[in-house]
């Protein structure tokens, strides 16, 4: 940003009455704050005041009383409000999330019939969309509690093909026309790691499985370039307005990570990205062959590779140990299969790449633990900081594994809280001592790499934060918390938004506790967050957001 844009931004916040302003150059002194970090060891510490050079968009000096030593810096008041460092999305999905901002959203449907009245209004408000797509539904919320069919899509929708994900992009829901078009018929063989929901008499009933919503998916027609940035840049400009500075990019293809350099390229990023490469993309060879890439500025890191294990819980898809409590012939499904995922790991650590394993059954989650184990020293895993994406459901004897092995946890807190109402159910009463086990794995020595898996779940950062803590919903439910001994302390929590999940990405060093030297990533909330009741931490409203110094996102009544 230039000098001129710089002052322009600052004085936005002047008048939107927020901040009061001096003459700006550079370095810039933010005082009157609640401000909030870490130091070396991870401990929060706390500060009134907070300098940053202007040119190189990093932390000067933070404390109490350091104004004397800046005296020809630009000033902020922050009017009393609290700072912390800018958070940070250890597991997202950007594209999918800003594709999701423009399509039907079944997150709130109460019924299959209301989901249905949803998607026939988007499609009478979109009628140049060649499909209807849509995503949110989860059939655990409904009366019925059980998967929808097509029937009711085709009363309302017969001339253009519909797909509707799950919410948690596991499962996907078709009218006929989109099996038609997919020639998904009776006769379809379900394919390896995926499964085609049927009738008592073998006709798919428009639900699809894991791989085998790859069959439906490849007829949708590829967005364009134009298609894609839109998309992206709206993503960009939700994630800022959550005070998150930088994300993880959970599984991403060649045309995603071309899309990303060339932003770059052109200094169109604002915030910060750490994509993990899909590795069923058939240009995983290529990729891992050129290396990692290394920006300076830390603006777009590559060095990791998705891996996919399993499915998920809610579709029953996870791979488990032991049949599933409520369908006592089912142990869900391995996306990618044992040798399969022994070969994808081994190539991706030979390569020089951290390996992020999807893995959220308990069998999953040993499959990925037993081939670190095998496939590098203590020394290597240490340095690899491998992570298993979700580890959701984990066997107990396998949980102190993580820490053995240098095996991140990466975990998203709300993923306990939708699921609570839902997981007792799939795992029954012994299961649920692995369960998203915060707790345990923090008391292991673990740094957990917080997120939100959004747009299966909001991206908003505090509701993390505030399942993290609380173990409970929004409406406080239920009361304690769902199993209560898995709670983080608000410390703990805020650490994997920041430190941990920088951590996580081998940022650690660059990003995540406001610590001199480090990125001026920080935002301005609305609320003392260490000292305001547990219970209102998902109220947290983001007032502004900056990224390298620069002024993002601003709130405006």
């Amino acid at each position: 940003m230039s000098c001129l844009s710089r002052r322009q931004s600052l004085l936005a916040l002047l008048i939107s009455g927020c901040f009061t302003l001096s003459a700006h150059a550079a370095p810039v002194l933010i005082s009157n704050i609640k401000g909030y970090g870490f130091d070396d060891q991870r401990q929060l510490l706390s500060f009134s005041e907070l300098v940053f050079d202007d040119a190189t968009g990093k932390v000067l000096a933070r404390g109490q009383g350091i104004a004397k030593d800046y005296p020809t810096a630009s000033k902020i008041d922050g009017q009393g409000r609290t700072l912390l460092p800018g958070l940070i999305d250890g597991h997202g999905h950007v594209l999918g999330l800003g594709q999701n901002l423009s399509q039907v959203d079944l997150r709130e449907s109460s019924s299959e019939a209301q989901a249905v009245t949803k998607t026939a209004a988007f499609a009478k408000a979109n009628p140049q969309a060649q499909w209807i797509l849509g995503r949110g539904w989860n059939q655990v919320l409904w009366p019925s509690q059980q998967f929808p069919g097509k029937q009711l899509l085709d009363e309302v929708i017969k001339d253009k093909p519909v797909w509707l994900s799950r919410v948690d992009g596991h499962a996907g829901w078709a009218n006929s026309k989109a099996l038609q078009l997919a020639g998904i018929s009776k006769d379809s063989i379900d394919p390896p790691g995926g499964q085609i929901i049927r009738d008592a008499n073998g006709e798919p009933t428009g639900v699809l499985i894991d791989n085998a919503m790859l069959m439906l998916e490849k007829q949708i027609p590829a967005i364009n370039e134009a298609e894609r940035v839109s998309a992206l840049n709206a993503a960009f400009a939700h994630l800022l307005s959550l005070g998150i500075t930088s994300t993880h990019d959970a599984g991403i293809d060649a045309a995603n990570l071309a899309t990303y350099q060339q932003l770059r390229e052109a200094k169109q990023l604002p915030l910060r990205l750490y994509p993990m490469l899909s590795a069923t993309d058939p240009a995983l060879g290529n990729w891992l062959k050129a290396g990692p890439i290394d920006d300076p500025l830390d603006f777009l890191d590559v060095r990791s590779v998705k891996i996919y294990g399993d499915g998920a819980l809610g579709s029953r898809g996870a791979a488990l140990l032991a049949p599933y409590s409520d369908k006592p012939k089912e142990k869900g499904l391995l996306v990618t299969q044992p040798d399969k995922l022994t070969a994808v790991m081994k190539l991706t650590i030979d390569a020089g790449f951290q390996a992020n394993v999807h893995a959220i059954g308990d069998y999953a989650n040993q499959l990925a633990l037993d081939r670190f184990e095998s496939l590098q020293t203590d020394a290597q895993r240490k340095a690899g900081r491998h992570r298993i994406e979700h580890a959701q459901i984990v066997a107990p004897k396998d949980l102190p594994r993580f820490a053995v092995l240098h095996v991140l946890p990466s975990m998203q807190p709300t993923h306990a809280t939708s699921d609570k109402n839902m997981a007792g159910d799939r795992l029954g009463v012994a299961r649920l001592r692995g369960a998203y086990a915060w707790r345990s794995l923090v008391d292991d020595g673990n740094r957990i790499v917080g997120g939100s898996d959004y747009p299966v779940e909001l991206a908003n950062p505090f509701f993390g934060i505030h399942a993290a803590v609380t173990r409970q919903d929004q409406q406080n439910q239920p009361a304690g918390g769902w199993l209560p001994e898995q709670k983080l302390t608000l410390v703990e929590a805020l650490r994997s938004f920041t430190v941990d999940a920088a951590y996580g990405a081998f940022q650690d060093q660059a990003m995540g506790s406001l610590a001199p030297g480090m990125w001026a990533d920080f935002i301005l909330v609305d609320r003392d967050i260490v000292k305001v009741a547990p219970e209102q931490l998902w109220q947290t409203k983001v007032l502004a957001t900056y990224v390298g110094g620069e002024l993002k996102y601003q709130f405006r009544e």
